[in-house]
């Protein structure tokens, strides 16, 4: 795969290569485009697009296949930024929820 199949596989599913996707979008937009497409459902379409849409989700799913993730703390928090909040915060008796009665 290239990176040119691949801008041009996101490009198919109407994603760009900055916007952060999560497996289960990109699942959801190839089901949208499959049902959109399928010739049962809709006479006008070409069946070639099928064929494309599941080439595309193919090499999507492949480079996702050998992504390389990284589990540190600072990706985390960058992940989940409630979190990221939560931790900042924790000590902190009135973010916390901890408010001392005198």
């Amino acid at each position: 795969m290239t990176f040119a199949e691949l801008k041009e596989a996101l490009y198919l599913f109407g994603f760009h290569e900055n916007d952060l996707l999560s497996i289960k979008r990109i699942k959801q937009r190839h089901r949208t485009l499959i049902r959109k497409a399928h010739p049962d459902l809709h006479a006008d379409v070409d069946p070639e697009r099928i064929r494309k849409l599941n080439e595309a989700a193919g090499i999507i799913m492949d480079y996702i296949q050998s992504y390389r993730f990284s589990f540190s703390s600072e990706e985390f928090y960058r992940q989940i930024p409630e979190e990221h909040l939560r931790h900042q915060f924790s000590g902190d008796p009135v973010w916390a929820g901890r408010i001392e009665e005198k």
